[in-house]
């Protein structure tokens, strides 16, 4: 055997009892899982901080084109939303209520609206 493992010469093995004992590991395991956390979560928060307030401009933008005798606009962040999943933009205080104006996707961009033509 240790013709073919050199290195291994000597070596015995250990008592089977771990290198650490239980309480590090689990103090281990907690930090690391802390430190993933705090590395994590500002990620998080962040993007759905910019995203909100991304579509609520956008949305407004929507309302003021769309529906002019609105009172207000609401971006609302649906699963299962008429326009698929993402955020939702409707008019508030229009005539007959609340009404869609415009899915603006998962991840919401400044609004494009359409260009008129000239002539028509």
């Amino acid at each position: 055997m240790s013709d073919h493992h050199p290195e291994l010469a000597g070596y015995e093995p250990g008592d089977g009892r771990p290198l650490r004992s239980k309480n590090a590991v689990r103090v281990m395991r907690v930090v690391v899982i802390l430190g993933i956390i705090a590395l994590v979560l500002p990620g998080i928060v962040t993007t759905l901080s910019v995203g909100s307030s991304t579509a609520a401009a956008a949305c407004a933008t929507w309302v003021d084109f769309e529906t002019p005798d609105a009172t207000g606009a609401s971006a609302r962040f649906e699963f299962f939303g008429p326009g698929g999943p993402g955020w939702q933009c409707y008019s508030v205080g229009a005539f007959g209520g609340d009404r869609l104006v415009a899915s603006l996707g998962i991840i919401p961009s400044g609004a494009r609206l359409p260009v008129p033509t000239i002539g028509s």
